[in-house]
């Protein structure tokens, strides 16, 4: 590092994949962030075959504060939790904030509030907040927060994940230091809401203040309900020896939890096909 560098406060991780009909709004939910201090804008694209590299070049060179993107694109895919590993590693700020490229910010002093907060409360490492739900074009509520206390800590985290990826912003505690298993997870962002949590409290600012963009096509969504829960021990499985006994066993009751469940699933998928079994040896006999 030379004698010249100067630390950015923040660092905003965007990684982006084919997503030129969102990334515009975006990034200008970002650069129109209103704070005292410098951020920066790491967006990391993933060899998008649209025109997203286009139009982040665009804003690069016309926005006011387009100065503030460092933009990065892969020659080839290389998978979303690679890339967002590598944009994570671009990140060199005090704090780090996320919002992947469909997702947008919609209050301009978000970033203030939440650094302001964990600047003021140095034994808290994320802050995050309410968020909107875009489901077909139609803003909602979503209820993930609608019980949660103001301060958390990891043991109600490692019950279940309740921060979305376009709320929170923690401290940069983790640069360089994920685990190898990160890259194979199937559900990053709780796993590193869980890794920062080991390093102070969690807190609630009872706001809305981003919007996450729910797609019916997403790969988790098009998963059927049972294999997305054998898709969800596995994980915890693998993430649960990073954590101290007592947060081990908090997800080991997840791991039961969820193992009853697909049992239940199973049975009942055995016993609806017995139904339809039936009916159709009942129509088979009936028309002989």
């Amino acid at each position: 590092m030379n004698g010249n560098y100067i630390q950015k406060k923040v660092s905003v991780n965007m990684i982006t994949y084919k997503h030129e009909s969102y990334i515009e709004q975006a990034i200008k939910g970002i650069l129109m962030q209103q704070t005292d201090f410098d951020y920066e804008l790491i967006i990391a694209d993933d060899c998008s075959p649209d025109r997203t590299e286009e139009i982040v070049n665009d804003l690069i060179k016309t926005h006011s504060q387009g100065s503030k993107i460092k933009y990065f694109r892969h020659k080839k895919n290389i998978g979303m939790q690679a890339n967002g590993i590598f944009a994570f590693n671009q990140c060199s700020g005090k704090y780090v904030a996320l919002c992947e490229g469909d997702d947008y910010w919609t209050d301009p002093l978000k970033l203030q509030k939440q650094v302001d907060f964990l600047e003021a409360n140095l034994d808290y490492s994320i802050c995050y907040h309410k968020v909107q739900v875009l489901r077909n074009s139609v803003l909602e509520e979503d209820d993930i927060t609608s019980e949660v206390s103001e301060t958390t800590t990891i043991k109600d985290l490692a019950k279940g994940n309740y921060i979305h990826t376009c709320s929170v912003v923690f401290r940069n505690k983790l640069f360089n230091k994920l685990p190898k298993y990160f890259h194979k997870a199937p559900v990053g962002d709780y796993f590193l809401h869980m890794l920062n949590a080991k390093y102070g409290k969690i807190k609630f600012l009872n706001e809305f203040m981003s919007v996450y963009r729910l797609h019916d096509n997403s790969i988790w969504s098009s998963q059927t309900q049972l294999k997305r829960e054998e898709i969800w021990i596995d994980f915890l499985k693998n993430i649960r020896k990073n954590f101290d006994s007592e947060v081990q066993e908090i997800l080991n009751n997840q791991i039961k939890k969820y193992g009853g469940s697909i049992e239940k699933e199973k049975v009942f998928d055995v016993n609806q096909f017995k139904k339809i079994l039936k009916k159709l040896l009942k129509k088979i006999r009936s028309d002989k």
